[in-house]
Parts: C-alpha cells; sequence; structure tokens
C-alpha cells in the first residue's frame, strides 16, 4: 500500500475548490460522468486503431445509489487507470489526462469526442462527499486493479485490490452531511437530465419494466411477459450529431420536444449548423412561433461541448437577436472558465457569432425562394428576430432586403424592392421622397387607412414592439425615403403634392373660427391647425407628430434615440377642417355657450376615434349623447 500527499501547490486545495473554483455544487455530478465517458471513447479510440487488443463490446455508464450506506457510485467499462496513472493523474493536479491524451493522439483522435478539458473536474466530488474512494483496473490485463482512498485533505491511500476484476473505473462518493440530497433518487435523475441527457455513452440508471409482444396466434386471455431492462436515461445520439442528410422534418420536431417537453407547439422551421473550420461547431436552432413576444426567459438556447450540457446563458456565443430562438448548439472551442460556468471572452466566439448570424441569413433565403406563400404566413411569427436582427447585426441587415417582409393591412406582402416598384409611381412627394405610410393597429387606425386607400395608397402593417428603431434603421441607411405614420397627420400633409388647395374661408373667417375652437377647448395637449381639406372630410381629426410619437415609442422599449431621456409629453395636433359644413356652421353660431358645447362635442368624436376618450371624459360624454337623444 503507498501512502503520500496530493501534488498540489497549496496546503490544501478542497476547500478552495468547494468555496470558489465549483460554486454550485451540483456540477460534480456531470464532471464525474464527464470523466467517464472520457475514459469510455478514449477505449474506443484505441481499439479503432489497433493500439488496445480487447473487445469494446457495448459500453455503458452507471449511477447507482446506495441509501443506505450514503454511498453514490459512477462506474465506466473505459480505459481504467494503473496505480502509476492514478498517481499522474488524481494525485498530480497539474496535468489533465484529457489534454495529454489528445496531445498523444492530436491527428487521430481529433473526432473522437472526448469532453475533457480540466483535469480538476475530479476534484468537485469532495463538494459533496467527505471520502472518495477510486477503484480501477486498466484494460490492460497484465495491471492489477487498484483502490485509491481520500478523506478530502491531501493525504491520500493506493493500493492493489482485488474487489474489482473488470476493466473500467468505479468512483464511490462517501456523501457529506450537507449533501444528502445526493442521496435522492429524484434529483440524481434530475441532475443526470439537465448535464447527461445528451452525452454519447449510454447512462443507466436503475432499471425499468418492459412488456414484451405476444407471440403470433396467442390466446386472447394470453398475458404478455415483462422483463426488467437498464433504464437507459440518455440519448447518445441526438440530431446535432447527425448529418442534416440522416434527418427528416419528423426527426427534427421529435428532438424538439425532447429538448423542450412543456412546448407542445410544433416550430416553424430549423436551422442545421455544422462547420469544422475555423472553429468547431454543430447545432439545430428551431423558430418557435414568436409573434410579438420578446420574453426570452423561458426554453432558451442551450449550449453544450461534445454533448456535454454547460449552460442556457449563451450571450456572446448567439447575437442577440437570435436569442429568441431555441435548439442547442455545441462547441468544443468555446472557452469557458474551469468550472464550465462562465463565457471566457475570445476571438473564436466572434467567429461562431458571425457563422451563425450568417447562416440564419441564407436559411431565410432559401426558405424565401422555395415556397414564398408558406414564408408569407409564417412572417408574422418570425418577423420579431428579423426585425431585431436587422436592427442590431449589420451584416444581417445588409442580406434583409432579400428576405425582410412588408405587410399591407389588405394582407398582401411585399420585398423591399417589390414595396418601392409597388409605391413609386403614387406616394412619391413634390420633394421627390419617397413616402411609407404605415399603421401600428390596423383597428385603432381604420379611418386613418381608410383615407389612405381612397387615395389610392398602400398601407403597410408594422406591429412589433421595435417598429421605431426599425424605421430609423432604414430611414438613415436608404436614399430618399421617409415613413409615416398613417395617423400623424391628415392624409393630404403626409404625402404632400403640386395640388393647390381651395379654401371656402377667408383668412379672417380662419383666425375666428381658430380663435374659436382654441378658447371652447383650453388644453395645452393639443395646437389647433386648419386645413383646406374636402369638404366631406371629417371636421376633426387629431394626429400625433411623427417625430414625438416615436420617440415616445423607442423610450418604451428601451432607448429615447439621440435624446436617451424620459418624460416625453402628450403632444397632439387638431386638424380643423375649415371647408367642413361644422366649420361653416360654427362660424355661424352666435350663442357663445351653444358654440363651445358643439366643438366640445366634435373633440370628444375625435378622441374617440383615436382611442383617447376614457375615464370620467368618456362617461361625460355617454351621458350627454345620450341627453342629445332624449331632444
Amino acid at each position: 500500500m503507498t501512502k503520500g500527499n496530493i501534488n498540489v501547490s497549496v496546503e490544501n486545495i478542497f476547500p478552495l475548490i468547494k468555496k470558489f473554483l465549483y460554486s454550485d455544487h451540483e456540477i460534480f455530478l456531470r464532471e464525474l460522468i464527464s470523466n467517464a465517458t472520457d475514459a469510455t471513447l478514449k477505449l474506443k479510440h484505441l481499439t479503432n486503431i489497433g493500439e488496445a487488443k480487447v473487445d469494446y463490446g457495448n459500453p455503458k455508464i452507471e449511477v447507482r445509489i446506495d441509501k443506505e450506506n450514503k454511498k453514490l457510485h459512477i462506474i465506466d467499462q473505459g480505459l481504467g487507470m494503473t496505480a502509476e496513472e492514478v498517481e499522474k493523474y488524481i494525485n498530480q493536479v497539474a496535468f489533465s489526462g484529457a489534454e495529454e491524451f489528445l496531445d498523444k493522439y492530436k491527428d487521430s483522435a481529433k473526432d473522437s469526442g472526448i469532453i475533457g478539458h480540466f483535469g480538476l473536474g475530479f476534484y468537485s466530488a469532495f463538494m459533496v462527499a467527505e471520502k472518495v474512494e477510486i477503484l480501477t483496473k486498466s484494460y490492460r490485463d497484465e495491471n492489477p486493479a487498484v483502490r485509491w482512498i481520500c478523506d478530502g485533505s491531501p493525504e491520500f491511500t493506493l493500493e492493489e485490490t482485488t474487489d474489482k476484476t473488470d476493466r473500467g473505473t468505479e468512483i464511490i462518493l462517501h456523501i457529506a452531511e450537507d449533501s444528502t440530497e445526493f442521496l435522492e433518487e429524484s434529483r440524481i435523475r434530475e441532475l443526470l437530465m439537465k448535464y447527461n441527457k445528451f452525452m454519447p455513452v449510454p447512462i443507466k440508471f436503475g432499471t425499468k419494466t418492459e412488456t414484451l409482444p405476444l407471440p403470433e396466434g396467442s390466446a386472447e386471455d394470453a398475458v404478455a411477459e415483462t422483463v426488467e431492462i437498464d433504464n437507459i436515461v440518455n440519448n447518445p445520439t441526438p440530431a446535432w450529431t447527425k448529418a442534416p442528410n440522416e434527418l427528416k422534418d419528423e426527426d427534427y420536431k421529435a428532438f424538439y420536444h425532447e429538448l423542450y417537453p412543456m412546448q407542445f407547439e410544433e416550430p416553424l422551421f430549423n436551422i442545421h449548423l455544422n462547420v469544422d473550420y475555423p472553429f468547431n461547431l454543430t447545432g439545430v436552432l428551431f423558430f418557435p412561433k414568436l409573434a410579438n413576444n420578446l420574453n426570452i426567459e423561458k426554453d432558451k438556447i442551450q449550449l453544450y461541448q461534445n454533448q456535454v450540457y454547460v449552460t442556457d446563458e449563451v450571450k456572446g456565443i448567439v447575437p442577440d437577436f437570435l436569442m429568441l430562438l431555441r435548439g442547442v448548439i455545441d462547441s468544443p472551442d468555446i472557452p469557458l472558465n474551469v468550472s464550465r460556468s462562465y463565457l471566457q471572452a475570445d476571438g473564436a466566439v466572434k467567429k461562431i457569432s458571425s457563422y451563425i448570424t450568417k447562416k440564419v441569413a441564407d436559411k431565410m433565403v432559401s426558405l424565401i425562394n422555395e415556397n414564398r406563400e408558406d414564408y408569407n404566413k409564417k412572417w408574422n411569427d418570425i418577423k420579431i428576430v428579423i426585425e431585431y436582427g436587422m436592427i442590431s447585426e449589420d451584416k444581417f441587415f445588409e442580406k434583409s432586403d432579400k428576405f425582410a417582409l412588408y405587410p399591407t393591412t389588405d394582407g398582401k406582402y411585399f420585398l423591399w424592392n417589390e414595396l418601392e416598384e409597388k409605391i413609386k409611381p403614387s406616394q412619391t412627394d413634390k420633394d421627390g421622397n419617397l413616402i411609407i405610410l404605415y399603421a401600428t393597429n390596423a383597428d385603432e387606425q381604420h379611418s386613418y387607412i381608410q383615407s389612405a386607400k381612397d387615395k389610392g395608397y398602400e398601407v403597410i402593417l408594422l406591429d412589433s414592439p421595435i417598429v421605431p428603431h426599425l424605421i430609423q434603421k432604414l430611414e438613415t441607411s436608404k436614399e430618399k425615403i421617409s415613413f409615416a405614420r398613417v395617423d400623424a397627420d391628415h392624409i393630404n400633409n403626409l404625402i404632400k403634392k403640386d395640388e393647390p388647395a381651395i379654401s371656402k374661408l377667408n383668412e379672417t373667417e380662419k383666425e375666428a373660427l381658430k380663435k374659436s375652437v382654441e378658447e371652447s377647448i383650453n388644453d395645452k395637449k393639443f395646437t389647433v391647425q386648419l386645413e383646406d381639406l374636402d369638404s366631406t372630410d371629417a371636421p376633426f381629426t387629431i394626429t400625433q407628430p411623427e417625430f414625438m410619437r416615436r420617440m415616445k415609442d423607442m423610450q418604451a422599449t428601451g432607448g429615447g434615440g439621440m435624446f436617451g431621456m424620459g418624460g416625453f409629453p402628450e403632444m397632439y395636433n387638431l386638424v380643423v377642417n375649415s371647408n367642413s359644413e361644422f366649420a361653416t356652421k360654427i362660424l355661424a353660431n352666435e350663442n357663445a355657450e351653444e358654440k363651445s358645447s358643439q366643438i366640445k362635442y366634435a373633440l370628444d368624436l375625435a378622441k374617440l376615434s383615436q382611442n383617447l376618450l376614457k375615464g370620467k371624459d368618456l362617461t361625460d360624454f355617454i351621458q350627454r349623447s345620450y341627453k342629445q337623444l332624449e331632444k
């Protein structure tokens, strides 16, 4: 038997591990199963190249709870270790077995899927165990099995043993009093499903009963036999590890529900990622039905390293606008800290982010080219991602003309060049600017939309919460175009033409009309402006200045444009149609009280059309209206 001290550079590494290195104690199971997977895949590689003369077979990793004796066992059928290897890889913390193995076999082992990057992973066991045992036997038959024991101090014992006769390694954790939760079957199952659900080696956790099919010709009252089989908790070959040509649409959908069991809706489509230069990256991203939902707190993209779950906090790897998607990204090249908890800033990460952005843009182009009608139908559920990408990623914006749609309030869908071609003849103003009319709510802005349609104009529907930012991006990136919300002014003022205005009133009458209206409404929120409109147009129309409304909308979605400040006041224009019969009636009425009442009633109607009449004002208006009926 050998006794000794573990070769560490501080007096006792274990308190440091427990306190600083691994803040989340539950990851000990991930690390130990990762090590077991490494040992298994290393053996597979050595047998493939003829260096290990053993039967690889169908190895698995077993996790076993011994609640009575407060032990947790992790057992593999991999390489195993000799006494010398235990001394080197377990006692000398500075070495990482996986790193040395990859270095030695770097040419032939690059696709062997070995996980280990950190030699300290094994020591995470001491976060939950007061004592750790290793029983291990090398695949080289001439070497005896050995037992290593350490109680969390730098001291250990290492001795030969006859307790193990088959190859591989068994880690036995003597669970500490403050960690007995890890002796509960439900807790271990939870961790296996969280971290090891897609590990590349089958993981056994207990057994389950399976009913055998009845033989052909069995009697009606025959009872089917049942057998106890290994309960394999993981899927060693998830969709992202396969080539796209091996998978059908139903395979991707099944994988989506495997990732997110509580999602009952089908994803709209997926993007399969697969690149091996200048970095290694695989994965599958799904577009869920989003509509205008900006909530990214639930069912996020999951990050894996060689099928080991790391985190679902993928900010930095995945561009911000794609955080709304779901799925998996797997890369051994993503630099993490030693506990795999935090992403390290790195040039490779930026390349990965750029690659994912390009891949999504390419997918959009292929989808719209393959089936434009189907793409149009899905637009409402994907637009929030596309529009967010156009705002936040310049390279994505540059490609967006090929796949970003601009739907009209009539349900037609245009690409940018199609929209320009359609509206240029009618919606170019007297200064040569193309005016794009848009609505954010087809129901609330119906009367304004109708006024635009009566002029032969197209009104596009932009109703996502980030529209103000998108409009600003388009206006600053494209020449001689301007967006105007359809209710920002009277339609004649939104697209100004060289057309003479005919007025029924002279200037003196107009001044008198304006004064009467201003005195009657007496509200600083409203700026009264007289317009010589068609006599059939509404007498009063409320509009909100485009600039002020845009600033308020931007503020509501996180950003106040160049001002970056809050507290924008409510400001509206009250457009008075000086050619209306109502204007003539107001001027002719000499009863000041009656005139004021008429003006206030007309203002209430205008407010009602803009959904601005609320609370007490709405109650008073309804009561006045009923009294009018009684006259």
